[in-house]
Parts: C-alpha cells; structure tokens; sequence
C-alpha cells in the first residue's frame, strides 16, 4: 500500500482557499541537519521544478540556502533559509511556493507517515481528493511518479522534449 498525493488537486485547492493551513507529512522521526523536509517539498523539488540551467532562485538567495544536488534538483536547507521569499519572486515558473515560508508553529499539521494512525489521520485532513491509499505502482502515462518506496506523486512533468 502506498500513498497517493496529487499535486494538480492540491495546487488547485491552494489557489482557491490561499489561506488553507495545509497538513504536513514526512518519514523520518527528527529534523535532519537540513531541516524538516515535507513530502510536498520534496515532490515539488523533484517533479514541479524546471531544473533552469542558471536556477535564479539560487544566485538570489541571500542566505545560500538553496543548491542543485548531482542530480540537478534543488535542495532548499531549511535551517539556513531566511523565509525573504526571493526565490518565489525571481522563479520565472512559480514553482517556489509561498506556503513552504510558514513558519509552522502549530506541530497538529505535521504527520508521520510511519506511524499507521497518523497516516490515516493525515489522509482525513487533506482537502478532499489529493492524498489516498493506493495499490497502484508508477504510471507516467498517467502522471503518476514514485518519489519514494511509499509515496507516489500525480503531477504534470515538464519537459522539452517533442511528444
């Protein structure tokens, strides 16, 4: 069993209620020396972002907390970032989103999804539709993509190459 998350839905619900405190997931019991990743950041990063050859977001960062790892993927160290919002700003695609800047206080919006009865209680407070439990494996014909053993990812990839 896997969890579904889909950023299209998701997307789609921010935009219309703005001020929705949105649940928080992760998979690990203690923030990292790079700060607490959530699984929407880390699905944006690989999945959303356009991966810019010159990444604006990262020379205009006054406090280095972005970087592109091996990979190319932008890696956003939360325990240096200043929450200035100048990667949101410079983002030519909006991928950097304002609500990653929260400074969340409120420790009832954080889920972890190893423990059985938080995943379930995290899939409850999602707006309708964009998290689920699922059998199904990685389809990209379907914009379904694995993040991890656990999490799959619905979510538009772009891309330049010709279709």
């Amino acid at each position: 069993m896997r969890i579904l998350i889909d950023m299209i839905k998701l997307r789609s619900v921010m935009v219309e209620n703005p001020a929705l405190a949105l649940p928080e997931a992760y998979f690990y019991s203690t923030v990292n020396q790079n700060g607490l990743k959530t699984i929407r950041e880390l699905a944006t990063f690989r999945y959303t972002c356009r991966k810019c050859e010159d990444a604006p977001c990262i020379s205009v960062c006054p406090a280095d907390a972005l970087e592109k790892d091996g990979d190319g993927l932008i890696n956003r160290y939360t325990n240096l970032c200043v929450s200035c919002k100048s990667c949101v700003t410079i983002c030519p695609f909006g991928t950097m989103m304002t609500d990653f800047f929260k400074h969340h206080r409120n420790r009832d919006l954080f889920y972890d999804l190893k423990d059985e009865n938080e995943l379930k209680e995290f899939i409850a407070k999602c707006p309708d539709g964009t998290v689920s439990l699922t059998d199904n494996d990685e389809s990209p014909k379907d914009n379904v993509y694995q993040l991890n053993d656990k999490v799959l990812i619905k979510e538009y990839l772009y891309t330049t190459e010709k279709q």
